[in-house]
């Protein structure tokens, strides 16, 4: 199996950044993770990448244009080989050309249930707006930020004790489980963006008392659709 090169983009601390890796180390894995790139000397994901034996650079964007920065990266992201990048708190704006010339290729998680609460402070958006589930999004990048088609999502209960923190944390670890799994669909090729959407193949969908579960159809254990709606939280 030829695996797909990924970079990941980070500037804080990197916990999908390392999610992602460790699913990598599986033999079995679609994707390898090429190396990790940050826009801050400062960033402890850093650290972390670097103990798990994966190359890191650093392009401080910090004083640079959009389009100054955007140039440093794709020479950075073309001398790792990737195929695919992965922003993984990634907390700068990406320069509308780079976003075109990476586009299907480049993914980004975000902590809620898009289209709902984009931007900064999601879990605070999701509190305000008193919804009772949350959760988080992958979904290919586009121009607009938090605007591009939906690859997958999972979805976490807001209990009535909730703070930012304690919802954070649920979400986070759903995050942590979403992000690999649709890291695999793209590099195994079961999605692409086409047409500005997502486009799925072999996925089968049936609907269960007004809810549609969706599932990748070669995986047996998994074809039993009505069990895994009751599985579903």
């Amino acid at each position: 199996m030829s695996r797909k090169r990924v970079v990941i983009l980070i500037s804080g601390r990197g916990s999908n950044m390392g999610a992602l890796i460790d699913a990598a180390k599986s033999p079995d894995y679609p994707a390898e993770i090429a190396g990790v790139i940050s826009n801050r000397a400062d960033a402890k994901g850093l650290a972390v990448a670097a103990a798990k034996g994966v190359a890191t650079a650093v392009i401080e964007s910090k004083g640079q244009s959009r389009e100054a920065h955007a140039a440093e990266l794709d020479k950075a992201i073309a001398a790792m080989g990737a195929d695919i990048v992965c922003l993984a708190g990634y907390m700068r704006l990406l320069d509308h050309d780079f976003v075109k010339r990476f586009e299907g290729r480049l993914i980004n998680i975000h902590p809620s249930l898009l289209p709902l609460f984009k931007g900064t402070h999601p879990h605070r958006q999701a509190l305000d707006a008193g919804v009772k589930v949350h959760g988080c999004t992958v979904h290919f990048v586009t121009p607009d930020v938090d605007s591009g088609p939906i690859i997958a999502q999972s979805a976490v209960p807001v209990r009535l004790s909730d703070d930012e923190d304690s919802l954070g944390v649920r979400v986070l670890s759903a995050e942590h489980r979403l992000y690999p799994d649709a890291l695999t669909l793209l590099a195994s090729g079961k999605v692409r963006m086409e047409g500005g959407k997502a486009v799925f193949a072999d996925f089968i969908e049936r609907e269960y008392n007004g809810a549609v579960v969706t599932a990748p159809s070669p995986r047996p254990e998994i074809a039993d659709l009505e069990s895994l709606a009751r599985r579903t939280p």
